[in-house]
């Protein structure tokens, strides 16, 4: 039977190897094709894969199974659970990949692209430009179609060139970036704050006018400190929530 093939990961030493190769993996279970195989490769297999030991791979799996991802048989393996969906709650540690798992998992319809000027709330990013490539993108759960974020990602003109909007249908812009791009991601910040839904984000999410909504930001950067990417995205409140863990080593 043929494994399912996720995908590599450069590992950071500063967070926890278990915490990055489980999102990791989680990025690719939820970003994976339908016609992709449900089995996993063996422990052995995937720790050779993502260069971790096999005590560190099986810690990786059990947060994947907490959640409800995969399930482990024994004699049998382990299997990506088909109709297993992203849970709202979503922990981060500083990692990429993390932003990668927290994106991934929806059907993405991709609502308009092309230059756009830089918006005013977004100027200090950006100051050497009037213009980005504007990408609008509404993100629906794949099992009862009902919408659950809409994002705007506001990226450089220059980056954009090798941006196949395609990509942007199956892959979080994050991804894209990375690793079709190539772009030189040093670090993501994040901001989240409550708002209430205008007229445009209570229409596409489905939500009556001024309910709560989560309001995020995360802004990309070069190892230079140059904005990649800045990408403004809109939660349904009674959907997600945001918990994030600070490792005190």
């Amino acid at each position: 039977m043929t494994s399912f093939a996720p995908d590599s990961i450069v590992l950071n030493r500063k967070l926890p190897l278990w915490y990055q190769v489980s999102q990791s993996l989680r990025a690719s279970i939820l970003g994976r094709s339908p016609h992709d195989p449900l089995r996993l490769p063996t422990e052995e297999q995937l720790a050779g894969h993502y260069g971790v030991s096999v005590l560190t791979m099986r810690q990786a799996l059990k947060e994947l199974e907490d959640e409800g991802l995969i399930t482990r048989h024994r004699r049998r393996g382990t299997f990506i659970e088909p109709d297993a969906r992203r849970g709202a709650p979503v922990r981060l540690l500083g990692s990429v990949d993390a932003i990668v798992a927290q994106q991934s998992g929806m059907t993405t319809q991709l609502l308009e692209h092309g230059p756009a000027p830089v918006p005013s709330e977004l100027a200090e990013y950006f100051p050497d430009l009037v213009e980005t490539a504007a990408y609008h993108r509404l993100r629906a759960d794949e099992k009862t179609g009902e919408p659950t974020n809409h994002a705007r990602n506001h990226v450089r003109p220059e980056l954009a060139e090798r941006i196949d909007p395609q990509d942007l249908v199956r892959w979080p812009m994050t991804k894209v970036l990375r690793d079709v791009v190539g772009a030189d991601i040093s670090r993501i910040t994040d901001t989240v704050e409550a708002r209430l839904a205008d007229p445009e984000t209570a229409r596409l999410l489905r939500v009556p006018l001024l309910s709560p909504i989560l309001h995020y930001t995360g802004v990309t950067y070069d190892s230079a400190g140059q904005v990649l990417d800045v990408a403004v995205i809109h939660y349904r409140g009674d959907r997600f929530s945001f918990t994030v863990t600070l490792d005190a080593h």
